[in-house]
């Protein structure tokens, strides 16, 4: 019987041959087994001493497989998007829309107003690079967020070729509305460039901003398809009105940076503004104005037109 009840070499405990079925009726008729350890069966815990030499189990190593790192990581960083935060794309969107709808409020063809939206658009953003580039040793200091030169993730020879090439690109773009609005065009970014080094500093800030903005009635009412110049020149009361628009958009687009401004001793007109009335106050009545503004154009715009 011993031998029998003997395993036989190379068997494990879970696979048991047919020819094993007899052996628990066997051992059971031998006698009583062992009596077991006090405590509820089943394996045993790693607390116990059978489990003292165990390796602790991973939560998660039968959990469901980590995930990568998301794409989205990988495109924020990624060159043509940086590029593209360096342009101020809010401000340059916003600006080309309002252009194309004034433009399209003036009768224009669709084609001419597209050719509009894509002027602006590229001069915007030719705009917001010089903007970046010569504010990066300054954002730097103040440690701006939201600047990819300033922060070093984006080179600026990089930006310095994107805004060769899209000077290259406006020029052509805005001298196809025709030679008289596109030179208006071409003037309004050129002060607008100047605005970001001469100026800035004091309390003139505003007349680069004002004096830009101004040129856009004439731009859109001279206009046509092709270099025809087959529009009039703007009325002076939408000259005005988009001047005033400019002034609004640059105490608008000075809040984000009064703090450095002030540090700097700058003591440009939004900063002298927000010193007496309070950032807050400021932001609230720079927006009625702008909005107050943008009404009057639009009465001005249907009651007696764009141009005279």
């Amino acid at each position: 019987m011993a031998l029998l009840k003997r395993r036989r070499p190379g068997r494990d405990a879970a696979g048991a041959t047919a020819g094993d079925a007899s052996e628990p009726a066997s051992e059971a008729a031998a006698g009583p087994a062992a009596e077991p350890a006090d405590g509820p069966t089943g394996p045993p815990s790693d607390s116990s001493p059978a489990g003292a030499g165990r390796t602790p189990r991973d939560p998660g190593a039968n959990g469901p497989p980590r995930r990568r790192a998301p794409r989205r990581t990988a495109l924020a960083t990624a060159w043509p998007v940086l590029l593209a935060r360096t342009a101020h794309p809010r401000q340059g969107l916003l600006t080309a829309l309002g252009v194309a709808a004034a433009a399209a409020l003036a009768g224009r063809e669709t084609r001419e107003v597209g050719l509009v939206l894509v002027t602006v658009l590229v001069g915007q953003a030719v705009l917001g690079w010089h903007n970046d580039l010569v504010d990066r040793d300054r954002d730097r200091r103040h440690q701006r967020g939201a600047k990819p030169i300033a922060e070093g993730r984006l080179e600026a020879g990089t930006v310095w070729f994107a805004l060769g090439c899209g000077v290259l690109l406006v020029i052509p773009l805005a001298i196809s509305s025709g030679v008289t609005a596109g030179s208006a065009y071409l003037l309004s970014l050129v002060l607008g460039l100047l605005g970001n080094v001469v100026l800035r500093k004091g309390r003139l800030s505003w007349l680069t901003w004002a004096a830009s903005y101004a040129l856009l009635p004439a731009y859109v009412s001279y206009g046509g398809w092709g270099g025809a110049a087959t529009g009039a020149p703007p009325t002076i009361l939408m000259t005005v009105l988009a001047g005033l628009l400019g002034l609004g958009v640059h105490v608008l687009a000075a809040l984000p940076g009064l703090v450095p401004d002030n540090e700097d001793g700058w003591r440009t007109l939004p900063l002298r503004l927000a010193l007496r009335t309070g950032a807050p106050r400021l932001l609230v009545i720079a927006l009625a104005w702008t909005a107050l503004v943008l009404a009057a154009m639009l009465v001005t715009g249907s009651q007696f037109g764009l141009g005279r």
